[in-house]
């Protein structure tokens, strides 16, 4: 599948992988702007942001931007994360222009102050929703826990104080700050034609304007903390663990998905037949998650309250066998052939591709084919487990719990 490459006058880059055999296409623009790009007086922003990008342009209202995907069957969406935000469309080619101009459309919105008031509200609410659900809480406040003032730990929501605090004028120029085109990337995905998807690109976003923005992305390691939040209200204990692991520019990412599918699967792992066999927990897992500069290995466990202290320790001598001993190699090969299985499936659709072409580009700046990641899988070896065990110990973790309990204790 070819791949091509330009950069418009204005620096926005765009990227296509295409595929003659694919029935439909997919559109995404990336823009480097999540909740580590925030400060504390605009904490929730970008995912705000989202939300008012879809309230209208110049030439749109809100029902028109909702009506013009659907009038040709497009599926939409939008998601901002601690990394950036994601807006996407993916449709028949036929009518990927028709669905280009809106989605090219929403990322210039006017940002209106009626809009924005009205739409502060649903942002409150859905904070209210997250703060009901115990597995939320935990895990904002173990990612907060464990690292601390840096920007990572920011919540991707906010908070209701710093939602109902913030003034249209801050999203404004925080927009024309993250929103230049310098800071986005355009991926296509699917079947086209490079030379039309660049015209249109150039055609919809070349007169875009802004200046340059820069992150400041420093390595870093959290802390193993501790916290403890009462909810009597809970029936169950909700406990969320968060070690190092690597970070998404480093080659070693391979190796860490591979260790948390061994360990922490929802199927045929360690902790699934320790705590979920027999019964012991309703919930267990161990997931990798890369940042810019930074990783985490996130421990998820949802079990009886009087079963919580009992169950992290059997999470953590599940860690420190394999620390000790490592995994074995058909450990290796079962959770390969999960990963490289689940990676194909992903890249038969356009959108699969298309987030992984663009989260690529946008942080490594290279093309990785879908052979060239599976060879990468492959190569993995329990030497690689091992060295990664070493540099990026499981144990000890950050721990935070919610519940009616204040156990578990500290992380060992």
């Amino acid at each position: 599948m070819p791949f091509h490459h330009a950069r418009l006058e204005n620096g926005l880059e765009v990227i296509a992988e295409l595929n003659d055999q694919a029935h439909s296409v997919a559109a995404g623009f990336f823009v480097k702007a999540g909740s580590r790009d925030e400060s504390a007086e605009v904490a929730g922003v970008s995912h705000f942001l989202e939300h008012m990008t879809f309230k209208g342009t110049e030439r749109r209202d809100a029902l028109a931007v909702n009506r013009d995907f659907d009038r040709v069957g497009a599926k939409h969406n939008a998601q901002t994360s601690e990394e950036d935000t994601f807006y996407h469309v993916t449709c028949l080619p036929e009518y990927l222009p028709a669905c280009f101009d809106v989605l090219s459309d929403i990322l210039r919105p006017t940002l209106r102050e009626e809009d924005f008031e009205t739409e502060k509200q649903v942002i409150i609410e859905e904070i209210r929703m997250y703060m009901d659900n115990p597995m939320s809480v935990a895990y904002e406040a173990a990612k907060s826990a464990h690292f601390g003032r840096h920007p990572l730990g920011n919540s991707i929501l906010g908070s209701v104080q710093s939602i109902t605090d913030m003034k249209v004028d801050a999203m404004r120029s925080y927009f024309r700050d993250h929103y230049c085109p310098s800071n986005i990337v355009l991926g296509f995905a699917g079947r086209g034609r490079w030379e039309d998807l660049l015209a249109m690109a150039s055609d919809r976003c070349g007169d875009w304007s802004g200046g340059s923005t820069s992150r400041l992305a420093d390595p870093v390691r959290g802390a193993a903390a501790v916290r403890q939040i009462v909810r009597e209200e809970d029936l169950q204990q909700t406990v969320v663990g968060v070690s190092d692991a690597p970070p998404l520019e480093t080659e070693d990412r391979y190796a860490a998905h591979l260790l948390a599918t061994v360990l922490g699967d929802h199927t045929g792992s360690r902790l699934y037949w320790t705590l979920i066999d027999p019964g012991l927990a309703d919930g267990a897992g161990l997931s990798y998650q890369d940042y810019n500069q930074a990783g985490t290995f996130f421990t998820f466990l949802s079990c009886e309250p009087e079963e919580a202290d009992a169950n992290l320790s059997r999470i953590e001598d599940v860690y420190r066998t394999v620390m000790d001993s490592g995994v074995t190699a058909e450990e290796l090969e079962q959770a390969k052939n999960k990963v490289l299985a689940r990676s194909v499936l992903r890249s038969e659709r356009p959108m699969g591709r298309l987030a992984s072409l663009g989260f690529h580009w946008m942080y490594r700046h290279a093309y990785l084919t879908v052979e060239q990641e599976l060879d990468a899988f492959s190569r993995v070896s329990l030497d690689d487990l091992r060295r990664l065990l070493r540099e990026y110990p499981l144990c000890p973790m950050t721990v935070v719990s919610v519940g009616p309990t204040t156990a578990p204790g500290e992380s060992k």
